[in-house]
């Protein structure tokens, strides 16, 4: 099996890895930026000769690769993955799937025409954690779900590196916060209550990371001498320079040169060396949506940027029990109202461990490789699947922007 990876950036960097351990050949690598491409070759040992300066230009070439796993940036989904379609590859593509609701239906109805895969890197469907809370929920364990309460806390040094200073800070460059960022969670809930969302009302917005936050005298790159630094958690220095070995993200999204002395120039005029509360960022830094299923039941969903963990916490609520969920603890609790006890469920918190997203990383790969061989039975993401959970995000964040509860 060969496949192409378009994006050499952090997630392109996730699944080239994946793959290779896989023993799949990587055939060709695209992207812009040459040392981000090298160093993303040297780590997997893919050759020169596969290596590509843009999408367009390994997608003129006639197929030479099983899948092409595109990790390009949002808005360039929908022309490099028609063009992948056309050229009759099977798809694995990185969430959202575009941010245009239209062209997110294109995509899909496109491969299923040429019968070719196309899947979602919706990795927390691979998650042990949820599959456990899945696997309870099919067997009865609560009975019908009236209510499924989702929080994400997005983590406040997280979203201050992701959404305020970094490439996913406006919608021009990506795609609204609870699209880009939460389809994750919006796609869990309708993998686990599989039901139809009928409408949502949604609110939120942008608070604390606005140009009014600035304090007093702050420059607008922390490195500029800020009379702040001491005293706030964002100050660039401070997540950025203290790792000294074993650089890891997000400091290695910062500059391809991860010595102190490339960190530091990079923050003296890059993007994350900016002022928090003086960047060009646009994402809601909270929000809340009630979605409402075909059936009356109901899910709420919080997205929560100022938080001290980075975790998903979740509630469900049924007719015959409810469970409890704290991810990164690994913890599930299911409250039975008929005996009165509430159970530590066990699952493989090991393989959970294994990759990002909880396990789900890897385990996503190795279906995809399966499905691509011929083996479809194990693959729980499709574009067909994932389009709930988009439909869901555009209406929320059309709620949010007109205070108007929105039909699907």
């Amino acid at each position: 099996m060969k496949v192409i990876i378009l994006g050499a950036g952090g997630r392109g960097n996730v699944y080239a890895k994946y793959f290779s351990e896989n023993g799949v050949e990587i055939a060709g690598l695209a992207d812009p930026n040459t040392e981000r491409l090298h160093k993303v070759a040297n780590s997997n040992g893919i050759p020169e000769a596969s290596l590509y300066h843009s999408w367009e230009e390994v997608l003129e070439k006639p197929k030479f690769a099983d899948a092409v796993v595109n990790a390009t940036t949002d808005h360039l989904h929908y022309k490099s993955t028609m063009k992948a379609i056309e050229r009759g590859y099977h798809i694995l593509i990185e969430k959202p799937i575009s941010p245009s609701e239209n062209e997110c239906i294109e995509m899909v109805e496109a491969a299923e025409r040429k019968n070719l895969i196309f899947a979602v890197c919706h990795v927390l469907r691979y998650a042990p954690f949820f599959e456990k809370i899945k696997e309870l929920v099919e067997n009865g364990a609560v009975g019908d779900i009236l209510n499924f309460q989702l929080t994400e806390n997005v983590g406040y040094w997280h979203f201050a590196h992701s959404f305020v200073r970094g490439v996913f800070r406006n919608e021009k460059v990506s795609s609204p916060m609870i699209l880009a960022k939460s389809c994750h969670d919006l796609d869990i809930i309708s993998y686990i209550m599989n039901k139809k969302c009928v409408s949502v009302m949604s609110d939120g917005g942008l608070t604390h990371f606005v140009h009014a936050n600035k304090p007093e005298g702050a420059p607008t790159h922390c490195l500029d001498g800020c009379p702040h630094e001491k005293s706030c958690p964002y100050f660039a220095p401070k997540l950025y320079l203290t790792q000294i070995t074993d650089v890891s993200w997000p400091t290695t999204a910062v500059t391809t040169d991860t010595s102190f002395a490339g960190r530091y120039a990079a923050l003296q005029t890059g993007q994350y060396g900016r002022c928090v509360y003086q960047c060009d960022n646009d994402m809601a830094d909270h929000q809340s949506a009630v979605f409402t299923m075909e059936d009356g039941s109901t899910a709420s969903f919080n997205l929560i940027a100022l938080s001290s963990e980075t975790t998903r916490i979740l509630r469900i609520y049924g007719t015959k029990g409810d469970i409890q969920g704290h991810l990164d603890r690994n913890q599930i609790l299911l409250s039975d109202f008929n005996s009165k006890k509430i159970i530590d469920v066990k699952y493989d918190t090991v393989s959970s461990l294994v990759s990002g997203h909880g396990g789900g990383d890897a385990r996503l790969v190795e279906d995809f490789i399966d499905a691509v061989k011929g083996d479809t039975r194990s693959m729980k993401t499709s574009g067909r699947l994932s389009l709930q959970s988009h439909r869901m995000a555009f209406a929320a964040e059309k709620s949010r922007k007109t205070g108007q509860r929105i039909s699907l």
